[in-house]
């Protein structure tokens, strides 16, 4: 028999092997999901249940009435007069007469000429023009004075030539521009480039594609990222975000050890937009510190202590990534009466995100006023909630996690109310690193540090470029046309001309609308 001890002993035990077995089931479910599941944080509304996953919320109507099948059945999509021709506008037109040959040009009945009478449009079609290259031999011209010679005195003239971007090699500016926006754009790796360019009769190995990269990236693209740091430091709002990736042949370090790619940006509401990628070798918050040296301001980034060693900060963390615990906290089974306290956590984040969406067109003090008048009450009513809640959940379940994050960081997610400049999200900062994170999953790896660093300089002007609304291949293109030859090393003035938002390369490079 049991004594009365043991009897309490066995039955601790067997809740604490439930709470275990519940916490293993859910982390499978979790993982589950994250392998075959959609990634979207988005799900739809069920009518008379709280709304989870619309990030702007919107009210449901129980009583509406339900589409019936014929409506669904009848659903098109909305079409207006000169969609094709407004779609077209930009693209060179040319016209194809389909008319009778010479002979044929006579009246079955009398046998009288026909004579034109005018034309009928009938339809429009799109047609693709293979890519071609083609080959640009150089020479220069030399001159001669006729009668210094004759006086015994030549003097002989060269005229000038434009300098290259790759020393000693075939390279143009549009070629290195293509390559790189073929692999840092479009994700496309060199080995599949490498396969491009002998389809159009070239063969061009990857090794050398990475190499007018590498040189044609220390040349001219880090000179120009070095002068956007600077300018970076200046700002008093940033967002940063980091992600993981595999570089070779680093010195002391094993090829499957993992390095990071960190992202610094300014806010959205800076008259000089920037996005700068740093390749380092460690996750360690002296990273930021160092790169953030001398800045003095809001820094907005998810909860990672390692930005805590930036002195000088306020940190604004981010609504998106404590939304995204809630929802990594639901079952399987949104219906379970185990999905009501996650979808309450990600109720009050929908909230915040709507009230936030009335006030872009605000000024900043006029945000930060609305903001204490709408979002602090939700702000209120979201920490009691979470701090009632803190005890009964499972320290170790996906709600715990997410309820712990929330309360351990609460000062950090109330920050962003200080300043109507600040924003409630990262979101900016992820956007600018996504890129990378698509690249990645194509081309796997860095083949060494210096290919980390110049893939970080190439993502840097492609990402800023974006943000001044510029064409990354044009603005490539530019930079490589045109800072060969500029003597930016004596004089580092001149390279305030070629930033994305100077009005000489605004006028040169500006995206089409």
């Amino acid at each position: 028999m049991y004594t009365k001890n043991e009897i309490l002993e066995l039955k601790n035990r067997i809740i604490q092997l439930e709470k275990e077995n519940k916490t293993l089931h859910e982390t499978v479910e979790f993982l589950t999901h994250k392998l075959f599941g959609r990634s979207s944080e988005k799900t739809s509304v069920i009518a008379g249940q709280i709304n989870l996953f619309n990030e702007v919320e919107t009210e449901s109507k129980p009583s509406a009435p339900e589409p019936t099948l014929q409506e669904v059945a009848n659903y098109r999509r909305k079409k207006f007069n000169g969609q094709r021709a407004e779609l077209l506008k930009d693209i060179p037109h040319d016209t194809v007469i389909c008319g009778l040959e010479e002979d044929e040009r006579f009246c079955e009945k009398c046998g009288t000429s026909l004579v034109s009478i005018g034309r009928e449009f009938i339809r429009t079609e799109l047609e693709f023009i293979p890519a071609k290259v083609r080959v640009i031999d150089y020479y220069r011209e030399s001159y001669e004075c006729r009668k210094c010679r004759k006086e015994g005195l030549p003097y002989i003239e060269k005229s000038p030539m434009p300098y290259p971007v790759v020393q000693h090699s075939m390279a143009s500016p549009s070629t290195v521009a293509h390559i790189m926006y073929e692999k840092f754009v479009d994700a496309l790796p060199l080995y599949r480039q490498e396969k491009e360019w002998e389809s159009l009769g070239v063969k061009l190995s990857r090794a050398t594609m990475s190499n007018w990269i590498m040189v044609a990236a220390r040349d001219w693209l880090i000179p120009l990222t070095k002068l956007m740091h600077q300018k970076l430091i200046e700002e008093k709002y940033l967002h940063a975000d980091e992600t993981p990736v595999q570089v070779l042949m680093e010195p002391g370090r094993k090829n499957t050890s993992e390095s990071y790619m960190w992202v610094y940006s300014t806010y959205a509401g800076s008259q000089t937009p920037i996005r700068l990628f740093d390749y380092k070798p460690s996750r360690s918050g002296n990273c930021p510190q160092k790169f953030l040296k001398g800045f003095k301001g809001y820094l907005h980034t998810d909860c990672y202590s390692g930005y805590n060693k930036v002195p000088e900060v306020i940190r604004c963390l981010c609504w998106t990534h404590l939304r995204r615990y809630f929802v990594e906290a639901l079952p399987k089974d949104i219906k379970s009466p185990e999905a009501t306290l996650p979808a309450i956590g990600i109720d009050f984040c929908n909230k915040l995100f709507s009230e936030e969406k009335l006030l872009v067109n605000l000024t900043p003090d006029e945000r930060k006023m609305k903001r204490l008048e709408t979002e602090k009450p939700i702000l209120e009513a979201f920490w009691r909630w979470a701090n009632s809640i803190k005890q009964s959940c499972l320290p170790k379940s996906r709600l715990g996690k997410a309820v712990d994050y929330a309360v351990k960081n609460k000062e950090g997610f109330m920050n962003y109310l200080i300043d109507g400049n600040c924003a409630i999200s990262n979101n900016l900062s992820e956007n600018s690193i996504r890129p990378f994170t698509i690249g990645r999953k194509n081309w796997l790896f860095s083949g060494s540090p210096r290919g980390a660093e110049a893939s970080a300089a190439v993502y840097s002007i492609i990402e800023t470029a974006k943000a001044n609304d510029l064409e990354p291949y044009s603005y490539l293109k530019f930079l490589f046309k045109n800072l060969p030859g500029v003597q930016f090393e004596a004089h580092p003035e001149f390279l305030d001309e070629y930033l994305p938002w100077d009005q000489w390369v605004q006028s040169s490079c500006k995206k089409k609308a």
